[in-house]
């Protein structure tokens, strides 16, 4: 009876130092990191102001990059051909939800995915180019923020009808390429026409394509340029600002940065606000939330910026009434 006794006690003992180990090492497994996709449509220099601020949205909501949320990047370089297999990669990468900027890449990622949420950013008009059913109800695996771009091209005009009352042919730069830019063309044109300007339309879709268009404007020799908003664009902007500069032509542009590198002014919604509002869409995404369910939201500040250096090379005064209304002014 002792033999058998301690026979068991043996086996019990056995037993207990097998499944110690193992629940040690069930208890040492990490959680998983989510696995957020960031498909930009230039470069990491180029969008480091779009970035950044999602990533201080993100530690605003308690992810830290690299400790608690993994983010893989993914740059077209202003090339939008590349964008299928730059989602298929992430899509490989099994990432838990995709971040993107701008119509032609949120289609893209439409296309190739009915399953990774997406959050988009500054997209011109969600509903119209099929993107989503409506900004209540979006359906699908598809949210975010959209930039109603459309609306502001007239208002662009406007404003440089203000600070040029003699302005009457304007270059509009446009991308061919894109379906919400074939409908802001169209907005853009019957906003011209009310206010009695001529359009010079300028569509184009690639570097290449640049090139000879602006040619085009040179020879045409129109009063001011207008640059719709468009990641190309951005991309390319310091050709494009080269090019104005080059033949002292004022301009009102969809981004910023262009005013940055040169430009006279910009109005447009606040892309670095909607990028840090984009964790928002993130983070709930990752605590179990259907992108179907989020409404898309509208932008809620809109910025003018103006460049008085540029303004002064072109020798124009800027109206009181518009500097009154700039949100910051480049001295």
């Amino acid at each position: 009876m002792n033999n058998r006794r301690k026979l068991l006690l043996a086996l019990g003992a056995l037993a207990l130092a097998l499944a110690m180990p193992l629940a040690s090492f069930a208890q040492q497994q990490p959680a998983r990191i989510p696995r957020i996709g960031f498909l930009g449509n230039s470069t990491a220099a180029l969008e480091a102001n779009l970035v950044g601020p999602f990533r201080e949205g993100l530690r605003d909501l308690g992810y830290v990059e690299g400790r608690n949320v993994l983010i893989e990047y993914r740059w077209a370089e202003g090339k939008y051909e590349r964008f299928p297999a730059l989602i298929a990669e992430l899509i490989a990468l099994k990432v838990d939800v995709i971040v993107t900027a701008g119509t032609p890449a949120t289609q893209a990622v439409k296309t190739a995915t009915t399953l990774v949420p997406l959050v988009m950013v500054a997209v011109g008009d969600p509903v119209g180019t099929g993107i989503v059913a409506s900004l209540g109800r979006p359906g699908g695996n598809i949210t975010g923020l959209t930039s109603i771009a459309q609306e502001l091209d007239g208002k662009r005009l406007e404003l440089l009808r203000e600070v040029m009352p003699g302005v009457s042919h304007v270059a509009v730069l446009w991308n061919s390429a894109s379906p919400l830019q074939v409908i802001q063309e169209r907005a853009t044109r019957a906003a011209a026409q009310v206010l009695g300007m001529k359009l010079l339309s300028l569509g184009v879709w690639n570097e290449e394509g640049l090139e000879k268009v602006l040619a085009d404007a040179m020879r045409a020799r129109p009063d001011a340029l207008l640059v719709l908003a468009d990641r190309l664009f951005l991309h390319h902007r310091a050709r494009i600002m080269d090019f104005a500069a080059q033949h002292r032509l004022p301009g009102v542009y969809a981004y910023r940065e262009l005013v940055e590198a040169g430009g006279l002014m910009s109005f447009g919604p606040s892309y670095a606000g909607m990028h840090r509002r984009a964790a928002y869409f993130v983070d709930r995404i990752l605590k179990g939330a259907k992108p179907a369910d989020l409404p898309v939201e509208q932008p809620a500040t809109f910025e003018l910026v103006i460049n008085l250096r540029t303004a002064k090379a072109l020798g124009l005064t800027i109206p009181q009434s518009v500097l009154a209304r700039a949100t910051e002014v480049i001295q």
